[in-house]
């Protein structure tokens, strides 16, 4: 099941994506007229993305059982009700709210090498390099414009695969991980490789390190979609196909079975520091063929698409920012 978020008259609705990706059902609709043929009280979690995630699988139930139902009706087409074709409305990020996101840096050994300086060491394989996005300000979703501001000087893309967490998770071993994954959806990990705020005499390594962590964190530079792919459809995580296009040439290609830390391992090592929320995204690292390796970076028109195997495309342009 394909769950999406999206805008439709201005009113913002959680839906599902049935009809080869021809149309979006309206999950809180298509429930109440479910309801009413099974005469029993609507479920109230279709409200938004995050409280349908935190119903956990009863809410997937439900979502996947109301979308069913909804498809079998469509006859001549979506009644614009219950049912909407997928291009008359406008895809959202699939949680725009989530309460964390978090990534992964050097989870690829090709991504690691590729600039040809550095080799991967014995403590890349030992311990993950996990950071965090602002998700209030990062978040944008399939359409959306990734933006430059004056103090950017080398937006990099990075296609990936992000995990959305579908129940609460603390202290989880790997064995059991992939129990807490609600689905599986594509984020571009946009990267200011060269951010330079205020000159410096000099620069520590530490400097350093925190001038690359802040250029993770600009406005716009977290891309979701197009939508959620659950992870029943998904039973293996690492065995999907990463490939990112910028204005049609590919950039990147990949497959997730090269990832040096697993899905299940990341959430293992993850949620003995924090505790996993429904909602909560992971992106998992970034493949070869980042735009920093030949100095090639985004610039305003630029057309970034990132695609993963038996999940879909997300797109987004590039545009300047005065701020």
């Amino acid at each position: 099941m394909k769950l999406v978020t999206y805008a439709v008259g201005g009113q913002e609705a959680v839906g599902a994506v049935v009809a080869d990706d021809q149309v979006v059902v309206n999950l809180a609709a298509a429930d109440k007229a479910l309801a009413r043929s099974e005469k029993r009280k609507a479920h109230p979690f279709f409200t938004d993305m995050l409280t349908l995630l935190e119903a956990g699988s009863k809410g997937r139930s439900a979502a996947k059982k109301a979308a069913a139902a909804a498809e079998a009706k469509l006859g001549k087409g979506p009644n614009g009700k219950t049912s909407f074709a997928l291009n008359k409305v406008k895809l959202r990020a699939p949680v725009p709210n989530p309460r964390k996101v978090l990534c992964l840096a050097g989870n690829f050994q090709d991504h690691i090498e590729e600039s040809g300086t550095t080799k991967m060491q014995i403590q890349d394989k030992e311990t993950p390099r996990v950071f965090m996005k602002p998700p209030s300000s990062t978040v944008i979703g399939p359409g959306d414009k990734i933006l430059i501001p004056p103090i950017a000087n080398g937006v990099d893309w990075e296609g990936e695969l992000a995990v959305v967490i579908g129940r609460k998770a603390k202290g989880v071993k790997a064995k059991d991980a992939l129990k807490y994954v609600a689905g599986y959806t594509v984020m571009n990990d946009v990267s200011e490789r060269k951010l330079q705020i205020k000159k410096r005499t000099d620069s520590r390594p530490r400097d350093d390190w925190f001038d690359w962590l802040n250029g993770k964190w600009l406005d716009t530079f977290a891309p979701q979609g197009p939508w959620i792919v659950t992870a029943d459809e998904i039973k293996d995580p690492q065995t999907l196909d990463i490939s990112t296009y910028v204005n049609g040439d590919r950039k990147q290609n990949n497959n997730t079975a090269q990832m040096l830390y697993p899905v299940n391992k990341i959430i293992e090592y993850i949620s003995a520091i924090i505790t996993l929320e429904p909602g909560d995204l992971i992106s998992t690292g970034t493949i070869s063929g980042v735009g920093n390796t030949t100095g090639t970076y985004m610039k305003p028109g630029d057309k970034v698409e990132i695609e993963i195997s038996r999940i879909g495309r997300l797109k987004n342009t590039v545009a300047a920012s005065k701020k």
